[in-house]
């Protein structure tokens, strides 16, 4: 299909695989993510899209709240995140493989588009944003989601720590994918997205995953797998201190004594941001 060799902003492409991350932030976040897909009062017959599905655990939700007479349907670029998608939904779950600035969709045919911690990967998110809000229906809702727009905690007891690992990380991604700082931080700008792609009614809503000890086993699966070992390790060690390094490691190592996740003062704290916006209504 056009446009899939195209490279995001992240470096995404259609080989491009983090599957695994995916479903456990999806895990994770599962009662959030629930609560913000009810308060959108979806209704039966309803046709919503999924826009940037991944492994499809929120397009199963989404389509059990339109059930049994909606149509939901889940796009993605990632060849892998759709073989996951597959294998985890009912056999008539409806997925694309697309581009999301070039889907082969019927404009101003979807009563909803949710689409969360994806814009920020495209090249240019306001000609996605854009293309989006053209399919859909009058008086349709388009959501952006993204999550961590305010600082997490891991480490309740060390701001500091906290404050230079996430600015290591961040200078990670700028050397890796070549990006400004300015490219990182725009994302926090939903809704202008959402009035550059002529929406109203814009509303925000910013949702606290929060979590203290004794933590649930997908709470810990997500820390310890996407962010101790996936997010910070051995690629940080040039963008700190040696000393916050080490300190770091033994924070996040389970082996040790010092690991965060077995700590009585661990308090996890993060944020997720859905932006919403309304198509006119059809004229009378």
């Amino acid at each position: 299909m056009t446009g899939l060799t195209a490279r995001g902003r992240l470096g995404d492409t259609a080989d491009r695989d983090y599957s695994l991350k995916l479903r456990l932030f999806n895990a994770m976040a599962e009662p959030e993510l629930r609560a913000a897909i009810a308060s959108l009062r979806l209704q039966p017959g309803m046709r919503v899209l999924d826009a940037g599905c991944g492994t499809g655990e929120t397009l199963g939700w989404l389509a059990a709240a339109v059930a049994p007479t909606g149509l939901a349907l889940g796009v993605d670029l990632s060849k892998s995140h759709l073989r996951a998608a597959h294998a985890g939904l009912s056999h008539d779950a409806l997925l694309l493989q697309a581009d999301l600035q070039k889907t082969p969709l019927t404009g101003a045919s979807l009563d909803l588009v949710w689409s969360v911690n994806t814009v920020h990967h495209l090249r240019d998110p306001q000609a996605a944003v854009r293309s989006l809000t053209a399919l859909l229906c009058p008086g349709g809702r388009l959501v952006l989601g993204q999550s961590s727009l305010l600082p997490d905690m891991y480490f309740a007891w060390d701001a500091r720590l906290e404050r230079v690992t996430t600015e290591a990380v961040r200078a990670y991604y700028r050397e890796r994918y070549g990006i400004s700082e300015h490219e990182l931080t725009n994302v926090r700008a939903l809704t202008a997205l959402l009035r550059e792609a002529g929406l109203s009614n814009i509303g925000v809503r910013t949702l606290v995953i929060e979590r203290i000890p004794p933590l649930d086993p997908c709470t810990q699966a997500w820390l310890l797998e996407a962010i101790f070992r996936g997010t910070w390790g051995e690629r940080l060690r040039p963008y700190l201190a040696p000393a916050d390094y080490e300190e770091l490691t033994r924070l996040s190592d389970p082996q040790h004594p010092q690991f965060a996740l077995h700590r009585l003062d661990f308090h996890f704290l993060q944020t997720l941001t859905l932006a919403l916006g309304e198509a006119a209504p059809a004229r009378m």
